[in-house]
């Protein structure tokens, strides 16, 4: 089992329990996770807390890059599990509340920003790093990170990919509080859960359902818009930067990567 499933008073405690791989978000990985969300709601959890069993102060390391595919397929395609998994923790009409107490790479970076809260300890970071491996971030995943932090800081994330501090990501509005590390289960508790018990399920879940659907309805791109982002996309994902980046971390040693941004240039404009 790579996720396991605690429900105590109402709330249900879903945890990743791959710890040798890092908690990545493999296939499997990611199927579990939604089937222990979807079993949640069923039971009538008022909330549900993502954890996840650390290993090396690693609380997630985001897509199994393993599974990526190297046949020119989209590596984050619309049924792909990981996003999947993403619109199935945003869509679920109660409350997902992140758990973080270690480093979180990547998409799993998305999937906590997908979460409705997130409550971390100080030593905690969180990264995004589509552009280390020669991803072409999609546009949904983009957006997200931009009304989450402004696009300034979303900018500096993704182009940098360097992890930011807890604190910094207080500030940005990443997350929404902040604990000592002996002290994030004791803070959930008083601050998150406790009050979540108290409250209107009903009106919670109106009101979540709501956020969901403003924040979708907020940011319209046209469809000549759309394709222009696709087109980018695939031209990145075929080329040999990402094959490069996917073989250089599979071999641990750092990519070479050759392509230009001028080539996006080339037959898009």
């Amino acid at each position: 089992m790579l996720v396991n499933t605690v429900i105590k008073d109402r709330i249900a405690y879903v945890k990743m329990q791959d710890p040798k791989h890092f908690n990545c978000l493999s296939e499997n990985m990611c199927h579990d996770l939604m089937d222990a969300i979807e079993d949640s709601y069923k039971k009538e959890c008022v909330g549900i807390v993502l954890q996840a069993e650390v290993n090396r102060h690693v609380w997630s390391a985001g897509h199994d890059i393993k599974e990526l595919p190297m046949d020119g397929s989209d590596p984050l395609a619309f049924r792909v599990p990981m996003e999947k998994l993403l619109r199935a923790v945003q869509d679920t009409p109660i409350p997902v509340i992140a758990s973080v107490d270690g480093t979180v790479w990547g998409g799993a970076c998305d999937l906590c920003l997908s979460c409705d809260m997130i409550v971390s300890t100080k030593d905690a970071t969180f990264a995004i790093t589509p552009a280390k491996i020669g991803i072409p971030y999609n546009a949904s995943g983009i957006m997200h990170f931009i009304h989450q932090l402004g696009i300034n800081k979303a900018r500096e994330m993704f182009f940098l990919a360097h992890p930011i501090e807890a604190e910094d990501a207080l500030n940005v509005g990443l997350i929404n509080r902040v604990t000592e590390p002996g002290e994030l289960d004791q803070v959930l508790e008083e601050h998150f859960l406790e009050p979540l018990r108290r409250n209107s399920t009903l009106s919670v879940s109106a009101i979540k359902r709501q956020f969901r659907v403003l924040s979708r309805d907020t940011a319209t791109l046209s469809v000549e818009t759309f394709e222009r982002i696709n087109a980018y996309r695939h031209f990145v994902y075929q080329g040999e930067d990402y094959k490069e980046g996917i073989r250089a971390f599979l071999e641990k040693r750092k990519p070479n990567y050759k392509g230009k941004a001028s080539d996006l240039d080339m037959d898009l404009d």
